[in-house]
């Protein structure tokens, strides 16, 4: 008997000759692939940020890129994680609706709550897009603060806003793995 594996459609097959018989692999059928930093990456977010933000307009208090591709010089999967804080939950269904306009299929929470995450178009880069309503109120009370707070230093305003969406990606990580 001769086994082969045989990559097709984005799925790994593994073939047995003498039978002709194909059994999916769900082990292999969606691999982990991780690259060495692409510089590329914050162009791509931002391209993605702009169809995203003409889309919902005031209605996302920030669209912000997390993850691993985020990090300058950090290995990855070649995934861009996007973050949308809505200014109000109740602007969630208008936002779905306006995503689904570009393509997106809202997928619902899978399992990790204030977030609802998205299906990218058939035809995008590889990217996860969630939009999270509950933190975007806190999010804007803290943007205000700091504006006060740091008015004369843009980046440690940068930093001290960037330290609260690492802070939520790090709680919806947490959720996911349990």
């Amino acid at each position: 008997m001769v086994r082969s594996d045989l990559c097709c459609n984005g799925l790994r097959r593994r073939c047995n000759a003498r039978e002709g018989i194909n059994i999916l692999d769900p082990a292999m059928a969606n691999p982990v692939i991780v690259l060495d930093y692409d510089p590329h990456w914050p162009g791509l977010f931002q391209s993605l940020r702009k169809r995203v933000a003409g889309a919902l307009g005031d209605m996302a208090t920030a669209i912000e890129h997390v993850g691993s591709t985020a990090v300058p010089d950090l290995a990855a999967k070649p995934i861009i994680d996007i973050d949308v804080l809505l200014a109000c939950e109740t602007m969630l269904p208008a936002a779905i609706e306006r995503l689904a306009s570009l393509g997106y299929i809202h997928r619902g929470n899978l399992g990790i709550p204030e977030r609802e995450a998205f299906l990218a178009p058939a035809n995008d880069p590889p990217h996860h897009l969630y939009v999270c309503p509950k933190d975007a109120k806190i999010y804007g009370d803290l943007k205000i603060a700091l504006a006060e707070r740091f008015r004369e230093d843009r980046s440690a305003y940068n930093t001290a806003k960037g330290e609260f969406v690492v802070e939520l990606t790090s709680r919806a990580i947490v959720i996911q793995k349990k």
